[in-house]
């Protein structure tokens, strides 16, 4: 039977197949991770990906160490790789595992001493597996500062950790955390949108003609980055991959086109406190055999299993792939040849979204299409007004009619897509939000439209929503008709996504740091529920 989706998601048929959504979906809930049952030991933190074969596991300690650490996968023994200068950061990979396979995991120190308590990490199910449920938790913004103001600074860290904690109690199986990890930003001008940009403190802090790794440098990255990621991940995501996105932010500025300062594509120095942070902190992207090796920043290190710092996938066998990427690092400048993406990995996009060897193909890019704050470097060429409102009556400086262009290719790549349902997930724009593209340009998606989903930021300061910072909270572009199934919301939350055989199911978590206390979070339910079936 042939299905209009625009009517399925408005209509009756939606109502009848989540009637059909499986009983248990949801019946291991309410039970946070046994994070406090858990021995940490001297480690301070553990962030882990896989793919069908590869773990890449990145953990810190509590002190340096002074000898290598020994990470036994099964009956493995894989010795760890320094990522800082001071024995503070180590990173552990394994290849030639099992796919599909649960493994013990343990961490011992010189002499044998085991350095925390022993967990559990599974692979993911082979390539060609048909696997019947596939669950991922999506957030963006994490980062910020720790605060103790109720309501004016960053989320607390104990707050965030609350609600990781709350999203990690529906057993995702994989997590992709998507972009704002860091902020503390160097270059923007001091009429900059919000305080805090341009710090001439922060500028002087760094010596930008050295290099990052060793001495003052690193020891100021250190104090910026790492307690913004550190403790609030801590060890709770030790047994869920987690799959690692950069925006804006996370190269140490807003994204600002002004007669003042142009801040992307990064400065060098500032891209290599990027890779910095990620190489200490949390996992790259594992080599996946449909990902070209020669794409720019995506094939670093040795041999075949160099990692990839900018494109990643996540594929569960035949039932879901989801391929990532940064929108920052590659941008160039160059009017209507510019491009947010490198054109060589637009391509790897291309023919992964025209592949047919997974039931569902789903983008998730660190900027966001589907709706606009009128910011320099978004993809549409909307402004704030002086009514108030978006507008392409003036034309945006520095804005790059290319970016739009490409941003049309993948919106094309995805509507052409058969026997699929074209779904976009990103974040940045610090809201939750549900929508159904039916227009971009020229293309008409009406029988078939792109559901746009803003995940929900974790750690957002009320200054950083939208609607503070720009005057205005994310609205659809000009560009695009959209169908805004959840208006965006400026609150905190995340959001999960089931990938069935037939459909694609997401619910929406909030809240409201105006008026719920941190201990509703405990027992945070979905306040939007949405399907997507398959297309015929």
């Amino acid at each position: 039977m042939s299905i209009d989706r625009r009517e399925f998601l408005t209509g009756a048929m939606g109502a009848a197949l989540l009637g059909a959504w499986p009983a248990d979906m949801f019946a291991q809930r309410g039970r946070p991770p046994a994070s406090t049952d858990w021995d940490a030991g001297r480690v301070r933190h553990i962030l882990p990906t896989v793919s069908d074969t590869r773990m890449l596991i990145k953990m810190s300690f509590s002190e340096p160490l002074t000898a290598a650490p020994t990470l036994r996968v099964g009956t493995t023994a894989i010795r760890g790789v320094m990522t800082d200068t001071a024995g503070e950061c180590w990173q552990f990979r394994a290849t030639g595992l099992d796919p599909g396979r649960s493994y013990s995991l343990s961490c011992s120190g010189s002499g044998g001493r085991a350095l925390c308590q022993p967990w559990d990490l599974a692979t993911f199910p082979p390539a060609d597996a048909r696997p019947d449920r596939f669950r991922v938790l999506f957030f963006t913004c994490a980062g910020g500062p720790d605060s103790e103001h109720a309501l004016t600074g960053n989320v607390p860290v104990a707050t965030r950790n609350r609600l990781l904690r709350r999203a990690l109690s529906f057993h995702p199986q994989a997590a992709v955390a998507n972009g704002d990890h860091v902020y503390w930003d160097l270059h923007a001008p001091k009429a900059g949108i919000t305080r805090g940009r341009g710090n001439p403190e922060r500028l002087a802090s760094f010596n930008q003609s050295a290099l990052v790794f060793g001495e003052k440098n690193e020891t100021v990255l250190k104090l910026a980055a790492g307690p913004q990621i550190v403790p609030v991940y801590g060890t709770d995501f030790r047994s869920t991959p987690v799959f690692f996105l950069q925006d804006d932010h996370d190269y140490f500025d807003n994204d600002e086109g002004t007669d003042e300062i142009v801040t992307f594509p990064p400065v060098w120095f500032q891209l290599q406190l990027a890779r910095a942070t990620q190489r200490m902190y949390y996992p790259e992207f594992l080599p996946d055999a449909t990902r070209p090796r020669g794409l720019p920043w995506g094939s670093v290190g040795e041999g075949a299993e160099g990692v990839s710092e900018s494109w990643g996938t996540v594929r569960f066998g035949r039932l879901a792939e989801i391929v990532l990427y940064d929108v920052r690092r590659t941008s160039t400048l160059d009017g209507p040849s510019a491009v947010f993406i490198d054109r060589g990995v637009e391509q790897w996009l291309h023919a992964r979204t025209a592949s047919p060897d997974t039931a569902h193909l789903v983008h998730a890019p660190s900027n966001p299409l589907g709706w606009s704050a009128g910011k320099w470097g978004e993809w549409y060429p909307d402004l704030l007004g002086d009514e108030g409102k978006l507008t392409t009556a003036k034309a945006k400086p520095y804005w790059q009619t290319g970016w739009l262009a490409q941003h049309d290719r993948i919106v094309q790549s995805l509507a052409a897509m058969k026997g699929r349902a074209p779904l976009m997930i990103s974040g940045d724009l610090h809201a939750i939000a549900v929508g159904q593209m039916l227009r971009s340009g020229q293309l008409e998606m009406t029988g078939n439209p792109l559901t746009a989903v803003l995940s929900g930021p974790i750690g957002t300061t009320p200054m950083g929503f939208p609607s503070s910072v720009r005057g205005i909270g994310a609205t659809p572009p000009a560009h695009l008709d959209m169908r805004e199934e959840v208006k965006p919301i400026e609150q905190h939350g995340f959001t999960l996504v089931d990938f069935l055989p037939d459909r694609i199911v997401m619910t929406l978590f909030k809240w409201d740091r105006k008026t719920q206390s941190p201990e509703a979070i405990d027992t945070l339910e979905p306040f939007h529920t949405s399907a997507i079936p398959r297309s015929s």
